[in-house]
């Protein structure tokens, strides 16, 4: 679990998420989601905390990373990597989308059906940066 490969994926997929993650849903669609709010449950952001999202960042990253190589069983490359991001990221933004459609009130459904579009994209893109550091420090064949 602990191994070169997995740790270096870990930080990798940490910074990724943590730099795209902003540049997603605190630049690029931040607008729109707030038109698609019926709530305004966001702190402003002189009290956000970065360092626990950071560490949800690390944690993620360090849970793809592992599911990664166990799921990719040698097989590391673009598509193999978008694939496995993008089922996790179906899981989250359609599964728990709808629950907190079902359950919440803090979107309309415009919102929840872009986020869940933007979960699939993102998580996409979190496994194609892992699967690629999986393929740059594999054990090389002689």
């Amino acid at each position: 679990m602990f191994t070169k490969e997995n740790l270096l994926a870990t930080v990798a997929g940490t910074v990724t998420m943590f730099i795209l993650g902003y540049l997603i849903w605190g630049m690029a669609a931040a607008s729109f989601f707030e038109a698609h709010s019926i709530t305004n449950v966001m702190k402003p952001d002189d009290e956000m905390n970065m360092a626990f999202i950071f560490l949800c960042n690390l944690f993620a990253a360090f849970g793809m990373s592992s599911l990664y190589r166990k799921w990719a069983r040698g097989y590391h490359g673009f598509a193999e990597g978008f694939c496995f991001g993008a089922w996790i990221g179906f899981i989250i933004g359609v599964g728990m989308g709808l629950v907190w459609l079902g359950t919440s009130n803090f979107m309309d459904p415009t919102g929840h059906l872009a986020e869940a579009i933007l979960d699939i994209v993102f998580y996409g893109l979190v496994g194609v940066v892992i699967s690629l550091v999986y393929k740059a420090t594999a054990k090389k064949e002689a």
